[in-house]
């Protein structure tokens, strides 16, 4: 196996990344049902503290779709 070979064909820096794109964007949709858990209790302060998180976790996904476009659209032209 050279040193350029991932020791499993599913598992490389893309695989990762699509992982923790993955993960960041179903973070967000799973705040929406606690911000709405919260409000529903009246507790405002929980509710914004998940909408800090559901913000990040945003920012995540769309930092990490920009990053997987890169890294298809050079796939694409090689």
């Amino acid at each position: 196996m050279s040193a350029t070979t991932p020791a499993s064909a599913l598992k490389d820096k893309n695989y990762n990344l699509v992982c923790v794109l993955e993960a960041s964007l179903r973070n967000a949709w799973s705040m929406q049902t606690y911000i709405e858990d919260a409000e529903r209790e009246g507790d405002s302060e929980l509710a914004e503290w998940f909408r800090k998180i559901q913000h990040n976790s945003l920012k995540a996904g769309d930092q990490g779709k920009q990053l997987l476009r890169a890294r298809l659209d050079e796939d694409g032209s090689s």
